[in-house]
């Protein structure tokens, strides 16, 4: 039985966890002997992993990275990480090094220099597999390529690899260890092998696997919106990281609060700029009108019920909020970001406008007042989204009979 080992950052609940769960899904797993290993050992997608899947970590703890005692548990994680194998001392230079590079360009991203922390002090494998799958950048793509032994090795990339703040030297030229590399859009493919020329002939694109019945099933369910408002939802899904410019969404909010029409929007997730965000909406003096609802177990029926999905995010690979709000029917506007063309057709399946509050503003008082534009640009969106789910994991599968 072939043996197959899948590293990632987290198990939380993110685009790149959910789709690993899916990928798990549409996998035989009792043809083969299928591992994992997450770097922090913390998510709330822990118990969703499937009983086949022998996760190789000792102690492993489902609580989000970003709740309290998450951070608490992230931090010990790290500090052992540090003393592990003199990881600290040995890093040294290569933190120094990354952080003045950060510095000058005037954006510096710690979680980025933990993660070669995490992965050179992490628990180390004790097995040889058949092929070691990076399911995520950072912490996964180096751990894999320094430290897991197999006969073949693969990394996936899911973000527009320049744009997120990655860099040959601070990834160490790990992709060059691998012999496989899989994109989840044209585009992060093209920007990956930009930075990485020498890889192209082993870059391939593997779109998200989407559960579509599953998404259709669960919004069904009980859950969604509690508050019996009448007016026009405004939905976003994602991480509250600068990525998403959630600051972008609360501008845009104020603006439509000031036309005298009923707005609220809501968004789902959690992240490090939680409290800053909550200031900036109290400074806006927008706490009745916009809603940091944080992460929840079924989103899907918020989707179901919103009258707008609008994503502001400045940049992605290919974001699985917005293939689930196609999934659903939604009406959606989307900030203009490198690859968004991959995703929605500007006019016909939705809405595509620059990342600016005055334009958003715009164009949802535009849909707002257009309910059967809203109904069209939903129908369109909902037959969008056609993904063999089995032909994608068939790349997989196929490395291991090379």
């Amino acid at each position: 039985m072939k043996s197959i080992l899948f590293v990632i950052n987290t198990m939380g609940m993110g685009g790149a966890e959910n789709a690993l769960l899916n990928l798990f899904q549409y996998m035989d797993l009792n043809t083969y002997r299928v591992s994992l290993y997450v770097l922090t050992g913390q998510g709330e997608l822990f118990d969703q992993i499937p009983k086949e899947v022998t996760v190789l970590n000792k102690r492993f703890f489902p609580v989000s990275v970003y709740s309290g005692p998450g951070r608490i548990r992230l931090f010990k994680t790290v500090l052992k990480a540090m003393l592990n194998r003199l990881t600290l001392l040995k890093s040294t230079g290569y933190i120094l090094k990354n952080l003045s590079a950060m510095l000058k360009e005037g954006r510096v991203q710690k979680e980025k220099l933990l993660w070669k922390i995490l992965a050179d002090g992490g628990q180390m494998p004790e097995q040889e597999y058949d092929l070691a799958v990076a399911y995520l950048e950072g912490g996964a793509a180096y751990y894999t390529a320094s430290h897991v032994k197999a006969k073949k090795k693969a990394a996936f990339i899911h973000i527009n690899y320049g744009e997120a703040g990655y860099s040959r030297m601070l990834d160490e030229d790990c992709y060059l260890h691998f012999d496989h590399i899989f994109t989840v859009s044209e585009n992060v493919k093209e920007k990956f092998v930009q930075v990485y020329p020498e890889c192209i002939q082993k870059t391939a694109v593997f779109y998200n696997l989407i559960d579509v019945e599953k998404i259709i099933r669960r919004s069904t369910e009980g859950g969604g919106f509690t508050d019996n408002y009448e007016g026009i939802r405004i939905l976003t899904v994602g991480r509250l990281v600068p990525q998403k410019a959630l600051d972008t969404a609360i501008d845009t909010m104020k603006i439509l609060k000031g036309t005298g029409k009923a707005f609220r929007w809501y968004v789902l997730g959690d992240g490090e700029l939680r409290k800053s965000l909550e200031e900036r909406i109290r400074s806006c003096e927008l706490c009745g009108d916009f809603f940091l609802l944080g992460t929840v177990d079924n989103p899907y029926p918020f989707y179901k019920q919103c009258d707008l999905y609008v994503h502001t995010a400045i940049y992605e690979g290919k974001s699985i909020a917005v293939e689930e709000a196609q999934v659903l029917g939604c009406s959606i506007i989307a900030a203009e970001y490198a690859g968004v063309e991959e995703q929605i057709e500007n006019g016909v399946d939705g809405i595509v406008c620059k990342s600016d509050a005055e334009e958003l503003a715009k164009e949802i008082q535009y849909l707002a007042n257009e309910p059967r534009k809203r109904g069209l640009l939903g129908q369109a969106a909902e037959k969008k989204l056609q993904v063999d789910n089995l032909k994608e994991v068939s790349k997989i599968v196929e490395l291991l009979g090379e």
